[in-house]
């Protein structure tokens, strides 16, 4: 088991590849190099978030079924694993269910192992072990601790796991064992409330003692063969080169795990990567994989192990996607999953099509896809603050009015599409914000806001650098990345004047954010918290229904220090091919000329006035009528002054299939237990998710291709009987 003692001989793997490839006949009559070789499969897919239903990219849970009986149809030693939020922030079909049916659907799947992730805690620890372990139990008749895996989740001050940290699996003989860890941070990403009960401990601590009691030697304390560690912890890189030594702490974890863990399954930051990453003290590597995200890809380790030994000889990785590029399953659906997906949905139609309001245009997160990035200013971030902060201050609130709201963007898990007509349906809303938070008031002194402010560039070692606050109208600042910590905010201010950092100032945020949760301990450490009553969702619907017609907040209520010499705003964010913007700036002295660009220089604006008396002027840009859609900036320049770029988007918004939030969270409905379907299209596994998957039909005669492929396997098979006694280990 020990890498030291492994073999991995990446040119014998590839002929053996290219043989049984170059022939089906060939891979399929063809005996055992080895027989005392197992080859196992691991399956691995992480942060599913109750994607149920089929959705772009997002296979479905019955596509990634199917794709699971394929393979296991292809070799049957393979185990189906996951790293952890398989529920929690789901879309609605789960989340108006409390997630059960992606419980039920996942279990019908055969899903066989799984580590908890930091949303399995959503619903707080008795959640867990009440409902959520019980219920993985029932629908899979196994021990339902099995799918809740935690080594580092202890009961509070003591050592004691409060989680199963380990599970073994019996494989030909070969004994597989999982152990189980989460990211550390999972203490500031729940809300504090539900984890009274429990301390989450160093993963590398748990996963190297676990490791050490399964290879001692000593029955009594369990021990395996072959040792594989489930974390819902990643990375942010996609490249090997960047992930094997970045300096955080699931890159310590990765390169100093104990050598006896033969591989490594990763989660929690929705990236696709497979790599080989070097252990720490020598010169051995093992397969470290994370399979994107919201079942849109299948991840594959594949370890050769020999069943005499129990030594891992060889080992490969995969990642495998699930739909083609025009988002077609390329696999079939499992009948049994699809019939709990199916009324999963029909259940939650009913109460999703409700219609509660209208928006001008898309309100969308951060990042040039969507979500993609919690690192920026979003128009949604900004909007969900406006809303929260009229919630508890209309003349209907009965509390102290608050003056300042704030919003998390992990809390935000679906945009708002205009779609058709701008309708926003009460599933949509649901989508946004998922957690069901109450609203907080509290007091805050200005300092404790700056200090919040700052807070948004998180602790080091941090899976995220940075979560940008959504701010409501009012207060805005400048910053300087570059700037060492502490001292990134460069200004704030408040209805136009500087903050007053004395001054106590009435501030609400959900009680996640309230209570301190990402990192924000500002939040915590203020005084008068008060639970207003108010659900997040049941505030949006009111706030939609009480507004004729909702328009996106704009950016620019935080802005990079030195472009602060004007605010820009918008008529929208959204601007179609053909159509204009208007453009409108302040805060200019009198008379002051500027000038203006989009498109990277494409479109100029001519002959803008110049600022009047009260220091405004006013502009259109015109966008091309064949202009991409996309995203794009415009720069507003003064003489002497650093530009200032304004995020613009240029979107038809014609009708959309169907209205499109994205995240969220729950599960619904009961599963059957048959295991269905076979491939409709077989991928070619070999490549990236983002290659190209379809083969050319040569027409070129498959009997010579046998052939040769015969006679390539049996060099394979010389070379490896006269290399065995020499080959370098790199895995």
């Amino acid at each position: 088991m020990s890498v030291s003692r492994r073999i991995r001989s990446t040119s014998l793997a590839a002929l053996a590849t290219v043989s049984l490839v170059a022939s089906g006949t060939v891979a399929a009559q063809a005996a055992p190099i080895d027989p005392e070789i197992v080859s196992i499969d691991l399956l691995t897919f992480n942060d599913f978030h109750g994607r149920i239903q089929q959705e772009g990219s997002s296979a479905g849970a019955a596509v990634l079924a199917g794709a699971v009986t394929a393979h296991r149809e292809a070799n049957p030693n393979s185990l189906l694993v996951s790293a952890g939020d398989n529920i929690g922030a789901s879309t609605f079909a789960s989340a108006s269910q409390e997630d059960n049916p992606t419980i039920d659907a996942l279990s019908a799947s055969g899903l066989d192992v799984s580590v908890v992730g930091n949303h399995e805690f959503d619903r707080g620890f008795a959640d867990l072990v009440d409902r959520v372990i019980p219920r993985f139990a029932e629908k899979t008749g196994a021990d339902g601790t099995d799918y809740a895996l935690g080594a580092n989740v202890y009961d509070k001050g003591t050592d004691i796991p409060a989680l199963k940290e380990y599970t073994i699996r019996d494989v030909e003989g070969v004994q597989v064992g999982f152990i189980g860890t989460v990211t550390t941070d999972t203490a500031a990403m729940v809300s504090p409330d539900g984890i009274t009960s429990i301390d989450f401990g160093d993963q590398l601590e748990a996963a190297n003692r676990v490791a050490a009691e399964l290879s001692d030697g000593e029955e009594s304390n369990g021990e395996a063969d072959v040792l594989v560690l489930l974390t819902h912890d990643g990375s942010e890189a996609t490249a090997c080169e960047t992930l094997s030594v970045e300096n955080t702490n699931f890159g310590q974890l990765i390169r100093e795990a104990s050598p006896e863990i033969d591989a490594i399954v990763s989660a929690h930051t929705h990236k696709a990567y497979e790599c080989d990453v070097p252990v720490a003290g020598g010169e051995q590597t093992r397969p470290v994989i994370q399979a994107d995200q919201y079942g849109t890809t299948l991840g594959k380790i594949t370890l050769d192990v020999d069943a005499s030994t129990g030594e891992v000889q060889e080992s490969a990785t995969e990642l495998i996607v699930l739909t083609d590029e025009d988002d077609e399953p390329l696999f079939d659906a499992s009948e049994e999953v699809s019939a709990i997906v199916d009324q999963a949905v029909e259940e939650s139609e009913v109460v999703g099509q409700e219609e509660i309001g209208q928006i001008s245009g898309d309100i969308l997160r951060g990042g040039e896809v969507p979500g993609d990035d919690r690192g920026v200013e979003s128009t949604l971030g900004n909007t969900v603050a406006d809303i929260h902060l009229w919630a508890t201050s209309n003349e209907g609130f009965g509390g102290e009015p608050a003056e300042i709201a704030f919003m998390n963007p992990g809390g935000l898990r679906a945009d708002l599409h205009y779609g058709q007509d701008g309708t926003v349906t009460y599933k949509a809303a649901a989508e946004v914000q998922p957690f069901a938070n109450n609203l907080i008031t509290m007091d805050m002194t200005g300092a404790q806001i700056r200090e919040a402010l700052e807070q948004q560039w998180q602790p080091d070692g941090s899976s995220r650098p940075k979560l940008h606050l959504g701010i409501s109208d009012g207060l805005s600042y400048t910053y300087d990345e570059d700037a060492a910590r502490g001292e990134r905010i460069k200004s704030v201010t408040f209805n136009g004047e500087p903050l007053n950092e004395e001054a106590s100032f009435r501030v609400v945020a959900n009680s996640f954010l309230a209570s301190g949760g990402d990192n924000f301990a500002a939040f915590g450490e203020a005084t008068g918290h008060t639970d207003t009553g108010q659900i997040d969702l049941e505030a949006t619907v009111n706030f939609f229904k009480s507004h004729e017609l909702v328009d996106p907040a704009p950016l620019g209520r935080a802005v990079v220090a030195g472009t602060d010499w004007a605010t820009v705003s918008l008529s929208s964010p959204t601007t179609a091919p053909g159509e204009s913007v208007t453009v409108q700036v302040t805060g200019l002295e009198e008379g002051a000329q500027i000038t203006a660009s989009a498109f990277d220089g494409a479109v100029s604006v001519p002959d803008i006035a110049e600022a009047d008396a009260a220091g405004a002027t006013s502009f259109e840009v015109q966008v091309p009528a064949d202009q991409a859609e996309g995203d794009y900036i415009l720069s507003i320049s003064q003489v002497a002054r650093e530009d200032i770029s304004v995020p613009l988007i240029v979107s038809s918004q014609e009708p959309e299939p169907s209205p499109t939030p994205t995240p969220t969270q729950e599960p619904t409905a009961e599963p059957t237990t048959t295991p269905t379907s076979e491939p409709t299209k077989t991928p070619d596994t070999s490549k990236s998710p983002d290659e190209d998957r379809d083969l050319v039909n040569t027409g070129f005669n498959t009997a010579w291709i046998g052939i040769g492929a015969a006679a390539v396997l049996l060099l394979g098979i010389i070379l490896v009987l006269l290399r065995s006694r020499s080959r370098k280990n790199t895995h």
